[in-house]
């Protein structure tokens, strides 16, 4: 049976507003982070914000807004791109909150690591990175559906007062600490779950990919391919990909880079199950809420080749919006303990990241596919056909057939197929600057600049005195 990962939390920590501030006496630090256990705890606590239902709530709120994806009920007006009602407007503020919290928690650990009296430099160095990765990850969550924010870190935590930095200044405090965490995480993990050097680069990749750096982003994405330390998982059918790929009981695979680890315990499972699934298709044993859905009559869909098993994880059933609903298959459990208690893990970066990265980013670089680009396609295209990854076959792209706009499309669209329900469509449409052609040609909706920005919370807004609610809220809100 899968076990949990992480320590359970061994500090009370709430998602209040004011409480993003730390009061080093009420936890009494200088006490706290003398031994490696003791620091290894409190680094446990900065991915704990983010598991429970949150990291699905926000993946949630990113699909909802896809061209593939629609909310229903609370989530139905981002579908809609119609402004964010209040149920939304709170989910966000929410989730804003939610990154916060894991950032002082991570500034918790880089500021009071190093004055531990009974712990090694190499412990120190190794959960420092561990803390600046994970903090260089809340940003870039920040970053992409905010733009510049206050930038909270160790030499700032007593201020309550931070203005709202430039987008630029966030991601140059993203890859310090990426950097930082690149030069001083272990190779492999000393438990399954934790940030290695390799999930650094791969994060490094991502971000450069973001900022249009494409040479940087293929380079540091190559150094992941020619690690060798990965693969995909071979599969055969799409009940292989349920459960060799992103199944309940699986510890490891072969491609997990970095994944938010889940177990079936209360509170400490994986809470998109029942976000996506439906009671029908007893696939999920405490039903599920199918929050999020798709629809068979969709572009998208009918476009989409009916032998690529991944289209398979999506399941008919009409639940009153028609015959053609569709709810996503993509992650079962029939044992789950509750709501948020299933075992599967959250896949933030995997190997087909990596590839899918370097094919888009070296086919920029050279104005061009390249052969190099095209396999890196093609490996993520034949699992999903449930071919050999490495062996040429007949669902292959080929390089004479593409230009670099065709292909890096046909990358874009690979993307979608492989992370439905990974929260990273929308992210993509955004950086393309194709959100508002798509949304527009498959929903038939108009995305205005609004829309591609969240509102700061108006809690941030009341509490935070450098920020101006006139000036520096996003536009249109």
């Amino acid at each position: 049976m899968k076990k949990i990962l992480f320590l359970l939390p061994i500090l009370c920590l709430t998602a209040c507003e004011r409480e993003l501030i730390e009061q080093p006496k009420a936890l009494v630090v200088e006490s706290f982070y003398n031994t490696a256990a003791e620091v290894e705890a409190a680094a446990n606590l900065i991915t704990s914000p983010l598991r429970n239902s949150n990291m699905s709530v926000y993946e949630a709120t990113l699909e909802s807004q896809t061209d593939y994806a629609y909310g229903r009920g609370s989530w139905a007006p981002l579908s809609d791109f119609q402004g964010f009602d209040a149920a939304n407007i709170t989910r966000v503020s929410g989730l804003w909150n939610t990154f916060y919290l894991s950032i002082r928690n991570a500034n918790l650990v880089i500021k009071n690591a190093p004055n531990g009296k009974s712990i090694s430099q190499a412990d120190v160095k190794k959960y420092v990175a561990e803390a600046k990765f994970l903090r260089a990850f809340n940003y870039f969550q920040l970053v992409r559906n905010w733009a510049g924010v206050p930038l909270r870190t160790e030499a700032n935590m007593a201020e309550i007062n931070l203005k709202r930095s430039t987008a630029d200044e966030v991601y140059a405090l993203i890859l310090a600490d990426l950097t930082e965490a690149e030069a001083n995480l272990p190779d492999n993990p000393a438990v399954a779950g934790r940030p290695t050097k390799w999930a650094a680069k791969t994060m490094i990749a991502d971000v450069y990919l973001q900022q249009g750096k494409y040479t940087e982003a293929r380079d540091k994405a190559l150094e992941v391919i020619n690690s060798k330390k990965f693969s995909l998982v071979p599969v055969a059918t799409k009940a292989d990909f349920q459960t060799k790929v992103w199944g309940p009981e699986l510890v490891s695979t072969t491609e997990e880079i970095f994944y938010l680890k889940y177990a079936r315990q209360v509170n400490q499972g994986n809470y998109m199950l029942w976000i996506t699934n439906h009671p029908n298709t007893k696939l999920f044993n405490f039903g599920g809420a199918y929050a999020v859905y798709g629809d068979a009559n969709s572009a998208f869909y009918k476009a989409w080749d009916n032998a690529d098993l991944r289209k398979g994880l999506w399941d008919v059933v009409n639940f009153g919006l028609g015959a053609t609903t569709l709810v996503s298959s993509k992650f079962i459990d029939q044992l789950a303990v509750g709501q948020n208690g299933a075992g599967n893990d959250d896949p933030l970066y995997g190997y087909s990241d990596v590839l899918l990265i370097y094919a888009e980013a070296a086919t920029r670089v050279a104005n061009a596919p390249t052969a190099e680009a095209v396999d890196a396609l093609n490996q993520v295209h034949r699992r999903a056909y449930g071919k050999a990854v490495n062996t040429a076959s007949t669902v292959d792209f080929k390089l004479t057939d593409y230009t670099a706009a065709t292909f890096v499309n046909a990358v874009l669209m690979e993307k979608a197929y492989e992370f439905q329900y990974g929260g990273k469509r929308w992210l993509e449409l955004k950086r393309t600057g194709t959100a508002k052609t798509i949304i527009q040609a498959s929903k038939g909706k108009a995305v205005q600049d609004k829309h591609l920005l969240w509102p700061i919370p108006v809690s941030e807004l009341n509490y935070n005195l450098a920020i101006d609610p006139a000036k520096d809220q996003n536009p249109g809100y």
